[in-house]
């Protein structure tokens, strides 16, 4: 019988005090195992431990199923949908965007050559046609995993995680993904890119073969000299086909995947091809033996790695190369986008040019002579033809790429003098100002000659008469005493020179007079000399030098178009006086070109100045080397052309003609100047500058022409700007004629030199020394 107790007698406390527990007076049955814990285990909130041990259970197991559902159930059905998005990226698509050869055009839009890329074309090769040594230096060396793994290796996932951690280097890219990147030409360190990376290549690995994987990866992967793909690697590199690579040769390319940008470097591409090898080994694809052996494989130069044999005459396609780079297209897309170049080159022009320059030095007697020669088209700025020598050169029976010549800079010599009469004009002195030009004039104790009795004139000489004997002290004298160097040097920068820090080549030093001669620091290519001239031509209109008229891209699109240029004024903000500054240039220089032995093309006008700089003589040379000269130019122009014609030697080097004899600019440079102009002006309208009024006072009375000075070199000089000789004939007087004298500029009270000239001085002296500037 159960014993119960009122509810009054169990509140009372004195039954508990008694030692009654309350579970004596609680209802029947059997007892919660948890009920018999003492009642100090119980937390705050009145939890046993059992209870919270259960909790704690359950919040794992809640945490592990949302770990499942965030990291393993959503991720798996994104990438299920991720799978079934995307599409793996064919060889053949993707060889459509890369290592296309870019198509060059003349002017007129006929074919003027296609440049290939390294190793030719890209070639889609079948797993047939790439040998297994090929295949397994590259697995080893960028996925030893390949063969087992689905597109990605997790290890190497969780390796390049930590890398990217850590900041280091390394990453964990499978041959698949590797595949995919360059594919997609996505490259981007973000979650999403290689989230759909690893959806392609597991992907890629579910739908081929492989064998068709590596295959495909071999056909457009980068292994430096512009050569994508293993077909045209194996030609950029061996001149081979690829089934004909050995195991050392397929090492090479295998180790240059990683850093193909550097593949000239040996001390890398060495380290890369060891690299290669150690890995082959490890994954026994080579014995022991074969990596003691291994000697690493003949590289043909870089120079031989293209086939140029339709290819666009190589200077021409460099600096087509440096303009495109200018306007957006630069080396990394250059040949990504199939594009056609239609340049400014005239291809009469260019074949006129090439053929003058060759033969020019064909009979020379001094194999170390080169040349150059550019045209440019005054009225647009665009290049007509433009030859800097061979593009390559035999060094010890081997190819190598040769300077550009007429893009290397020169001491300009004498055509220097353009620009000092430039800054002269602009003082708004004349052409008939007079100074003394005698030989052998001292300056600040420096002794400056001229060269010889044909280029001296009276001790009061106007400029006319000196630039067309070149007489050196005159302009020496002007440059010193009135214009001052840096003038002329900005004449010379106004007109189109470029310098080094203007974005050019050419160096023009102010520090001294040696500018006016052309000499001392003063350096200037011919392509500048060109440009600049130009402008005299242009009646003193400046406008940039070009190469380029359109590029279209494989879809024929329009990638970039040049803009016709109206060009700018130089000289003066004012176009008519810059107009009449250029013309009086061009008057001065008219003279010069029959002074020089040379002809203007029949029905055309034509103005221009020879240039030499003598040899400065070593101990050791003969005794001749003295009176030699080391460059020597002609640079002159029509209304329609400007053409510079050089001819030197690399360096200071005592040239030679026949015999022992110098050479001037009169001598090769000035005859060669004169058959480009015949060549590519024959058939063409006949043609006369623009008349303008004559700056500073008339000419002064005409007098009797002499020879001053002596045919000596004095003792003091530094012997680094000689001239042409002259040839004492019927150009008597202050002034005698502009172009050609039946079109003087009208409107003047009288002719700049009275009348006409009929007085023919008998020839004076022979060939001389040269003129020289004073000791630096």
């Amino acid at each position: 019988m159960t014993h119960r107790i009122a509810e009054d007698d169990y509140r009372d406390p004195g039954y508990r005090n008694a030692g009654y527990r309350d579970a004596d007076y609680r209802d029947e049955g059997p007892l919660d195992p948890d009920d018999v814990y003492p009642s100090e285990d119980v937390d705050k909130k009145g939890r046993t431990p059992a209870q919270r041990k259960k909790r704690r259970w359950k919040i794992i197991r809640r945490c592990a199923y949302a770990f499942v559902g965030i990291f393993i159930v959503i991720p798996a059905i994104a990438f299920v949908i991720t799978y079934f998005s995307v599409d793996v990226p064919s060889p053949q698509s993707v060889a459509q965007g890369q290592n296309q050869a870019v198509t060059y055009l003349y002017a007129d839009g006929s074919p003027m050559g296609k440049d290939v890329p390294s190793g030719g074309n890209r070639q889609i090769l079948t797993p047939q046609q790439i040998p297994d040594v090929v295949k397994h230096a590259v697995i080893a060396t960028e996925d030893s995993t390949f063969e087992t793994n689905s597109g990605f290796d997790v290890t190497g996932l969780l390796r390049a995680a930590f890398n990217q951690l850590t900041g280091k280097a390394g990453g964990g890219s499978t041959i698949s993904q590797q595949y995919i990147k360059k594919a997609t030409d996505n490259d981007a360190p973000t979650l999403t890119r290689k989230w759909t990376e690893l959806a392609k290549s597991f992907k890629m690995n579910q739908t081929y073969e492989k064998q068709d994987i590596i295959t495909a990866y071999l056909n457009i992967i980068y292994f430096g000299r512009g050569a994508y793909g293993i077909g045209a690697a194996s030609q950029a590199f061996f001149h081979k086909d690829v089934s004909k690579l050995d195991y050392t040769e397929a090492a090479l390319l295998a180790g240059l995947i990683q850093q193909p940008g550097r593949s000239e470097n040996p001390k890398v591409a060495q380290g890369r091809w060891n690299t290669a090898l150690d890995r082959m080994l490890e994954n026994k694809y080579i014995t022991a033996q074969q990596r003691q052996s291994a000697k690493f494989p003949d590289v043909i130069p870089l120079e031989e790695s293209k086939d140029d044999t339709n290819a666009p005459y190589r200077f021409i396609r460099d600096q087509v190369k440096a303009e495109l780079g200018q306007h957006g297209i630069d080396d990394d897309k250059y040949f990504a986008g199939g594009y056609t170049v239609q340049t400014t080159i005239d291809k009469h022009a260019q074949e006129v040019a090439t053929k003058t320059a060759t033969d020019a030095l064909k009979d020379q007697s001094d194999d170390r002579l080169l040349d150059s020669l550019v045209a440019v088209d005054p009225k647009t700025g665009g290049v007509l033809a433009y030859y800097g020598g061979p593009g390559l050169v035999d060094v010890n029976g081997k190819k190598q790429a040769a300077r550009d010549w007429a893009n290397t800079p020169q001491n300009p010599g004498s055509s220097m003098k353009a620009f000092d009469l430039t800054a002269f004009l602009k003082m708004g002195k004349g052409i008939n100002s007079t100074f003394d030009g005698s030989n052998n004039r001292v300056f600040d104790g420096r002794v400056v000659r001229n060269a010889g009795p044909s280029s001296s004139c009276a001790g009061q000489c106007t400029v006319a008469e000196a630039m067309k004997r070149s007489a050196n002290t005159v302009f020496y004298d002007m440059v010193l005493n009135e214009t001052h160097p840096g003038p002329v040097g900005q004449a010379a920068q106004e007109a189109g020179v470029k310098t080094k820090d203007n974005g050019g080549q050419s160096l023009i030093s102010t520090a001294d007079a040696n500018i006016a001669l052309g000499g001392g620091n003063t350096r200037i290519t011919p392509a500048d000399m060109a440009s600049a001239y130009a402008t005299f031509a242009a009646n003193g209109i400046q406008r940039d030098r070009h190469f380029v008229q359109k590029v279209t891209n494989a879809q024929n699109e329009v990638a970039y178009e040049a803009q016709p240029s109206a060009g700018k004024p130089v000289f003066d903000s004012s176009a008519d006086k810059a107009k009449q500054i250029a013309g009086n240039v061009t008057m001065a220089l008219g003279p010069v070109v029959d002074f020089s032995k040379l002809k203007c093309p029949s029905g055309h006008e034509c103005a221009g100045k020879t240039g030499t700089q003598q040899h400065t003589k070593r101990s050791g040379e003969p005794a001749w080397a003295a009176n030699a000269n080391a460059q020597t130019w002609m640079v002159g122009y029509t209304p329609s052309v400007s053409v510079a014609a050089w001819v030197g030697a690399d360096g200071d080097q005592a040239l030679h003609g026949a015999g022992t004899s110098p050479i001037y600019g009169s001598t090769i440079a000035g005859p060669m100047w004169q058959k480009f102009l015949d060549g590519y002006l024959k058939g063409k309208p006949a043609e006369k500058f623009d008349q303008v009024p004559l700056i500073g006072a008339q000419a002064p009375p005409q007098q009797q022409d002499q020879s001053a000075g002596d045919d000596h070199p004095p003792q003091e000089t530094n012997g680094n700007e000689p001239d042409e000789p002259g040839d004492g004939n019927d150009h008597g007087g202050p002034i005698t004629g502009g172009p050609t004298q039946p079109n003087w500029p009208t409107g003047l009270p009288h002719w700049p030199s009275g009348r006409p000239s009929t007085h023919n001085p008998p020839h004076s002296g022979g060939p001389s020394t040269g003129e020289d500037p004073p000791q630096e």
